[in-house]
């Protein structure tokens, strides 16, 4: 099982809207990993500034070809199943507090996603204020994945081979060509180089205006996927940092959304594998 933030071949899932991705055919060696937490601080690794990162194994073209693909059957799973979703904003200074609120995210027969709350929301935020709302919003924010469908919209560039503990990468930076009203991704993507799946990703969404934060102040993702189905890898944990000015002064503040107990559709897809517990990330 591998994981990033994550084991190899076991199940929970993600959270809140986005897309997917398969491979017909693709090597199905295992690559042997532990679980890779997140850095403490939750920065995002720079990529070295080399003017030639070489030419990768197989053609550039191919790697975005297949995981793009894979991605397609990754939003399709997704789309159909429902996930136990849990969203936290910390305030990150003494005598801070924190807004928790876990809720179960699933399609109605219409087709909309929708989130019942499973568990009261909590707060003993002391600076800041979250409603229920606004929690569920920033539990919503577009996920990143990149479909054969959405590829059109972006710019790909290699970067280069990374290593996310013993998980080996290739790495692509991603940005849109054109920007309008519809946020879209900006940042960089880590791609496991077996199951050719997004294993991780930071960066942001913006638009023609700007950020599409939607005056929250988290803008900056990083975004850990675990491979849950066969060589489908969902985003299972989500953090950003961000600040908020008070009468007292600035307040960093933290988001965390984890995401669990992931059930498919019943026969929407084959289950190449049996499910397995995995460990989560780091506690935060």
């Amino acid at each position: 099982m591998r994981t990033l933030q994550i084991r190899r071949r076991s199940i929970l899932i993600p959270l809140a809207i986005l897309a997917a991705i398969f491979v017909a055919g693709i090597p199905a060696l295992a690559q042997v990993a532990g679980p890779i937490k997140p850095p403490p601080d939750f920065k995002v690794k720079r990529l070295s500034a080399k003017p030639d990162p070489g030419a990768p194994p197989l053609p550039a073209d191919e790697i975005i070809h297949r995981f793009t693909q894979n991605e397609d059957l990754i939003k399709k799973t997704y789309e159909a199943g429902s996930v136990d979703q849990t969203v936290k904003v910390e305030e990150l200074a003494d005598h801070g507090g924190v807004f928790t609120f876990t809720g179960l995210e699933y399609t109605k027969p219409d087709g909309q996603r929708f989130e019942r709350v499973i568990k009261p929301p909590t707060s003993t935020l002391h600076f800041t204020e979250f409603s229920l709302e606004d929690v569920k919003t920033l539990g919503g924010f577009p996920l990143f994945f990149l479909t054969s469908e959405q590829l059109p919209l972006y710019k790909l560039s290699y970067e280069g081979p990374d290593k996310l503990d013993q998980i080996n990468t290739f790495t692509f930076r991603v940005q849109p060509k054109t920007l309008g009203h519809k946020p879209l991704f900006d940042g960089v993507v880590w791609i496991d180089n077996q199951d050719f799946a997004i294993v991780k990703s930071y960066g942001q969404f913006v638009t023609d205006a700007g950020s599409g934060a939607n005056g929250f102040p988290f803008s900056m993702f990083e975004t850990y996927r675990e491979n849950l189905i066969g060589r489908l890898w969902f985003p299972t944990y989500i953090r950003s940092d961000g600040e908020v000015k008070t009468p007292k002064g600035s307040v960093p503040i933290r988001l965390i959304v984890r995401s669990a107990n992931f059930k498919p559709q019943a026969a929407s897809v084959p289950l190449p594998v049996p499910p397995k517990l995995v460990k989560p990330p780091a506690k935060n």
